[in-house]
C-alpha cells in the first residue's frame, strides 16, 4: 500500500476516540474521500464500517477482495455479489454490536447521496444517525507531514500542466481541447483523477464546453487541481490574449494586489471572516466591488475543495487559521464581461508563514 500502515491505523484510533467522547458507537463511511483518509486507498464505491471499539470492516465486490487487501491496511474485507447482501451487512454489523447511536456524513461530496441516508433510515428505523462530518473533518483539516510531502508532489504536477496550458492556448481552441491537453499532462505525471476546468466567458465554475473558443482579444482562465496518492493541489490562472482592453488589465492588477495582502494576513490565529472583510473592502475602494465573489479561500487535501470552504459554507468563515493547514489564496474570481479573472495556489500554513506550494 501507499504510505506506512500505522498512519492509518492512527487515524482510526483517533476517530474511535471522538466516537466514544460523543457517545456514538460507530460510523457508516460513504464518501470517498474519508474512505480514502482512513484505509489509504480509493475505492468505488465506497462501504467502510468503524465501531467506536474493535477492528473496521470493508465491503467489497466479489474478486476485489484480493487487491483491496494489497492497497489497505485493513484485514476484515467482505465479498457481497448483490446489494441487498451490502444492506444487509450493514444492518447485520449495527444489530451485532448493539449499536443505538451511529454516525453519517452529511456532506456535498459524491456517495453522501440523500438516497443513501433514506435507505439506512428505512433498514434501521431504531438506530438514532448522527451527522458526524465536523468528527472526520476536523481531524483532516490539519494535515500530516505524509500528506503535506504528498501535496507538495501533487503542485509540482500542476505547474506541469499549467505549462501546458501556457504553451497551447490559442485563439480558436474550444475550452475543451484546452483542458484535454492539460489533462494528458497531469495523467502522464502520476495525477490519477486531476480536475481540469476552462473558462473563456465569465463563468465561477468552468467546466469545459467544446463549442466555447479562445477569442482574438480576451482571456482564457485555466484552473487545475492534481493529485498525488489522492492528495490534491489546486491554482488558477488567467492568461491575456491579445488586446482586451484596459478594464481587464486594471481587474488583473487589483486582483494581483489582492492576492498579496491576502497573504500578508493569512496568519497562524487569524479567523477567515477578518482577512475576508479585509479582502472585500480593499475591492470595494478599488471599484470592484460589484465583481468578486465571496469566500476567499477553502481546504485542499483528499479533496480540490474541502473544509474550511469559506465560499459556499458561510459558518466556516469562523475558522481560524491554524498550523499545517492547506489553503488555496485566492479562491473566486473577479465576475467581469471579459471572463473570469483568478490567481489561485497552494499554500501550506506553517509557524513562520506560508509555504507555497503551486
Amino acid at each position: 500500500m501507499r504510505g506506512n500502515p500505522e498512519i492509518f491505523r492512527r487515524r482510526v484510533e483517533r476517530f474511535q476516540k471522538l466516537l466514544r467522547e460523543n457517545e456514538i458507537d460507530g460510523a457508516v463511511i460513504r464518501t470517498l474521500s474519508s474512505f480514502i483518509y482512513f484505509t489509504g486507498t480509493k475505492w468505488l464505491r465506497p462501504s467502510l464500517f468503524i465501531p467506536a471499539e474493535g477492528e473496521p470492516l470493508v465491503y467489497v465486490v466479489k474478486g476485489e477482495a484480493e487487491l483491496f487487501k494489497r492497497k489497505s491496511w485493513i484485514e476484515n474485507v467482505v465479498e457481497f455479489q448483490k446489494v441487498e447482501d451490502l444492506m444487509a451487512g450493514v444492518v447485520s454489523w449495527i444489530h451485532r454490536n448493539g449499536m443505538e447511536r451511529v454516525g453519517l456524513e452529511f456532506g456535498i461530496e459524491r456517495d453522501a447521496y440523500l438516497i443513501f441516508l433514506k435507505i439506512f433510515e428505512r433498514l434501521n428505523p431504531t438506530v438514532e444517525i448522527v451527522d458526524i462530518l465536523d468528527l472526520t473533518m476536523g481531524l483532516r483539516m490539519i494535515k500530516d507531514e505524509w500528506e503535506l510531502d504528498n501535496i507538495r508532489k501533487a503542485g509540482k504536477i500542476a505547474q506541469k500542466g499549467m505549462k501546458v496550458s501556457e504553451d497551447v492556448i490559442k485563439p480558436g481552441m474550444s475550452e475543451l481541447e484546452i483542458a484535454a491537453e492539460v489533462m494528458r499532462e497531469l495523467m502522464l505525471n502520476g495525477s490519477e483523477d486531476p480536475k481540469v476546468y476552462v473558462s473563456t466567458t465569465p463563468r465561477a465554475h468552468a467546466e469545459p464546453f467544446r463549442d466555447l473558443k479562445v477569442p482574438e482579444n480576451g482571456v482564457v482562465t485555466v484552473v487545475i487541481g492534481a493529485d498525488w496518492n489522492h492528495y490534491y493541489a489546486n491554482m488558477a490562472r488567467t492568461f491575456v490574449i491579445g488586446d482586451p482592453g484596459e478594464s481587464v488589465k486594471k481587474a488583473i492588477e487589483v486582483k494581483e494586489e489582492a492576492y498579496k495582502l491576502a497573504l500578508e494576513e493569512t496568519r497562524i490565529g487569524v479567523p477567515l471572516a477578518s482577512v475576508e472583510k479585509k479582502l472585500a473592502n480593499f475591492f470595494k475602494e478599488r471599484g470592484f466591488d460589484d465583481a468578486y465573489i465571496a469566500g476567499y479561500t477553502h481546504g485542499v487535501g483528499l479533496l480540490i475543495e474541502e473544509p474550511p470552504i469559506t465560499t459556499i459554507v458561510v459558518p466556516q468563515r469562523a475558522a481560524k487559521v491554524q498550523e499545517n493547514m492547506v489553503l488555496t489564496i485566492i479562491h473566486p474570481p473577479l465576475m467581469i464581461p471579459q471572463g473570469t479573472i483568478k490567481h489561485e495556489d497552494t499554500y501550506i500554513v506553517k509557524k513562520n508563514g506560508l509555504e507555497r506550494v503551486t
